[in-house]
């Protein structure tokens, strides 16, 4: 969420900086204006009857000073108070629904993001690898992991609907080597500590990253007891909650987590995209990056960020590209955005397989996470950043197409080998 009085002094930077979010400040900022001007009229007359009352109390102590009946006055200042309270009370009441307002502003872009209309406006940063060369015409991973037995979307349909899947053998493998290769490679080389959040949250988690209450409608919802809890559509929603109204050490920081879990996503809106495959699901496996910072080092670590989510795919031997989302294409929460997107050759184009973001203090003003200076000075908000190190799912798929074979079997890379006992995955049927 974005400073009231940062809004309030900056309008203009900020009808701005939503426009080239593609977003008309009018309807972004509904009646911010006519409210906020009838809460500074509330200030006014406030600030004007207490002058009034206090002049009045002085009168009133003159008078029995000098015993002199002092009623009439007496009454006036009740009257008084009683205006006073009516004119706090609507300024109170103003200045609930400024921030009611806020709560549907997405973050200001920063300044060294690209300005544009669309994702065709993207801004590719730097590529890595070549794409792999085929004597055949290579498949989907759709095909492939049928014919090898390893990928069954037909019993996870029986099972529970459309955008699930079942993995068999090979497939189950591949996908718990990539998350234990995952979270070995951040926690040993990249210094991050593993944690193990609840997969389950409840509303203020969501409210903190900024999920509530504009994507409620992308949520699985679950009774419980006399509210709800939600299952989460990523691990920075827990993550970032578990310092949630907390004041941090600023000497611990940067603080550098790095977790797996499951994550759920209704996909509203998205019906007859990528229904191919595995690619857009209702459930799938991340290991997620988090990051909270001074403000100070924020930029450097969403660098750092991105390039360690990178070093997965440089290990694996994937061909990518990483590009700096347009203006327009940012999340709701996010300053600046990078997307590192995998070469999948059985589809012919790049897929997005890690979204690495700097929130600034957006979120942490909504969670409340401070951190105390060194210095001894007030308390600040912290800067949070996180990005998928990797999508599991997706990093299977690249695998998959990547390196398919000729006879139909797909090669492991080395580096995974010790996690899957195999360098190569083979039909077999279940």
């Amino acid at each position: 969420m974005l400073d009231l009085g940062f809004v309030r002094d900056h309008l203009p930077l900020v009808e701005e900086k939503l426009r080239q979010r593609g977003m008309g400040p009018d309807g972004a900022l509904e009646d911010f204006h006519a409210i906020d001007a009838e809460r500074r009229a509330a200030i006014t007359k406030s600030e004007t009857l207490k002058a009034q009352r206090n002049k009045a109390t002085e009168e009133i102590a003159k008078l029995k000073k000098d015993k002199q009946d002092a009623t009439a006055l007496i009454n006036q200042t009740k009257e008084l108070r009683e205006k006073i309270s009516e004119a706090e009370k609507l300024a109170e009441e103003a200045d609930a629904r400024l921030r009611n307002i806020l709560t549907g502003i997405p973050n200001l872009p920063d300044d060294s993001v690209p300005v544009g209309k669309s994702e065709a406006d993207n801004a590719e940063v730097r590529r890595w690898g070549a794409p792999p060369q085929f004597d055949f015409t290579p498949k989907p991973h759709w095909e492939l992991g049928e014919e090898l037995g390893v990928l069954d979307l037909a019993r996870a349909a029986k099972l529970t609907g459309a955008r699930f899947a079942v993995y068999w053998d090979m497939g189950a493998k591949l996908e718990r080597a990539l998350m234990n290769f995952m979270l070995d490679l951040h926690t040993r080389e990249h210094d991050y500590t593993e944690v193990l959040p609840p997969f389950m949250v409840n509303a203020d988690s969501m409210y903190g990253t900024g999920q509530l209450p504009k994507f409620e409608a992308d949520l699985f919802k679950v009774p419980h007891g006399d509210k709800n809890l939600y299952l989460i559509p990523t691990a920075e929603v827990p993550v970032t909650n578990l310092y949630r109204d907390e004041t941090l050490d600023g000497a611990r920081l940067p603080i550098s987590l790095a977790a797996y879990t499951p994550c759920f996503r209704s996909e509203a809106g998205s019906y007859g995209k990528d229904v191919r495959g595995i690619i857009r699901q209702h459930q799938f496996q991340k290991v997620e990056l988090v990051k909270f910072t001074k403000p100070e080092q924020s930029w450097e670590e969403h660098e750092k960020l991105t390039r360690n989510a990178e070093a997965v795919l440089q290990k694996l031997g994937l061909h990518y590209r990483t590009v700096a989302l347009c203006t327009a294409d940012l999340g709701f929460s996010a300053a600046k955005t990078y997307d590192i997107e995998v070469w999948l050759p059985g589809q012919g184009l790049f897929r997005e397989i890690s979204s690495c973001s700097n929130f600034t203090d957006f979120q942490a003003r909504r969670a409340n996470i401070r951190y105390r200076p060194e210095s001894g000075k007030k308390t600040e908000l912290v800067h949070t950043l996180n990005g998928s190190g990797l999508a599991i799912g997706r990093t299977w798929v690249a695998i998959v197409e990547n390196y398919q074979q000729a006879d139909g079997s797909v090669l492991i890379p080395e580096a995974l080998w010790p996690y899957t006992g195999s360098d190569r995955i083979t039909a077999k049927k279940f």
